[in-house]
């Protein structure tokens, strides 16, 4: 029953009281305050590894290309430009020289976000702090005129749209606003239609509680194939974290209804701890492995802690 407890959110019922409901309207409005949107202009999102951006951006590539920061000289060979030879070298050396510039580039900043059922769950609902925090990361990229687009697991392809230009925040913010827990897509099949859809390389942010009962590992090695540079954020509630149960209850799947009836113990809630403890250490390693990024998340971390701190050790702002 612990291992049920922890691999599927349930609500409880007790008494024989009606079941809560198992997603509750949306509360919060994504949109970050006056004042974090201040500090979070001057951060900028970061990747380990390199891509080649489609448009001129605000971030330094390992290319060499045409801005005003010098870089390095390399010989000149037939067929280069000739407005980019040193000519005072060659006066001084009698040999013909290149200059190279550091080219700025954008970034392409997905984020996906799981919008099942027991996204639903807690208060704030795990799906409001995953909107939270995708308008906050969403935010840096805007400022800094990277590519951001957002996504859940279920949205069609045509529903997808790609921000780009702190003007566009608002639309942003807007379209974060209307996602709810409703979606039913396994998250292998959302990842692997996310992955089809979108070839370019990038930074991929995935916001999840990971509690699918076909398992995560499948949906997670479809990020691997796309050579994107992968952050999963587990985000868990206080109250799955550290359940605050007792008494004969009977408990509902909030997405197949799904019932079990038990008798919650000190016994039980220990060995739910150990099953709960067993399954974020099994994510970390999987994801560790694999050169993916790894962070678990209570609901209830400040958005800005978790960007500003958390994330930036991660390496994904700085």
């Amino acid at each position: 029953m612990a291992k049920a407890l922890a691999s599927s959110n349930r609500q409880q019922t007790m008494n024989n009281t009606p079941p809560r409901a198992s997603a509750s309207p949306s509360t919060l409005h994504p949109q970050p305050s006056t004042a974090l949107m201040r500090r979070l202009e001057r951060l900028e999102l970061v990747t380990r590894k390199v891509f080649r951006g489609r448009m001129k951006g605000e971030r330094r590539s390992s290319r060499k290309g045409q801005s005003v920061e010098f870089a390095d000289f390399r010989n000149y060979t037939p067929g280069d430009d000739l407005r980019f030879i040193d000519w005072n070298l060659y006066a001084r050396l009698d040999r013909l020289f290149l200059k190279l510039f550091l080219e700025e580039e954008d970034l392409h900043f997905y984020t996906l976000i799981d919008a099942s059922g027991s996204m639903g769950f807690g208060q704030p609902s795990k799906l409001d702090y995953a909107k939270q925090l995708a308008a906050a990361l969403g935010f840096i990229g805007l400022v800094r005129a990277d590519r951001v687009k957002i996504e859940t697991l279920g949205t069609a392809a045509q529903a997808n749209p790609t921000f780009r230009g702190r003007q566009n925040a608002w639309r942003m913010f807007d379209y974060l606003d209307a996602i709810r827990p409703t979606e039913t897509t396994s998250l292998a099949t959302g990842i692997k239609n996310f992955c089809l859809r979108n070839s370019g390389r990038g930074v991929v942010v995935l916001i999840t509680d990971l509690m699918d009962k076909q398992g995560y590992q499948a949906a997670l090695r479809y990020l691997l194939s796309g050579r994107q540079d992968v952050y999963v954020i587990q985000t868990l509630s206080s109250e799955e974290l550290q359940p605050e149960l007792q008494g004969d209850l009977r408990l509902v799947d909030c997405e197949d209804a799904d019932e079990a009836e038990i008798t919650v113990s000190a016994p039980l809630l220990k060995r739910y701890q150990q099953t709960l403890n067993a399954f974020v250490d099994e994510a970390r390693e999987f994801c560790t492995r694999r050169g993916m990024s790894y962070v678990l998340v209570d609901n209830q971390l400040p958005v800005e802690t978790l960007v500003a701190d958390y994330l930036r050790r991660r390496g994904l702002v700085r």
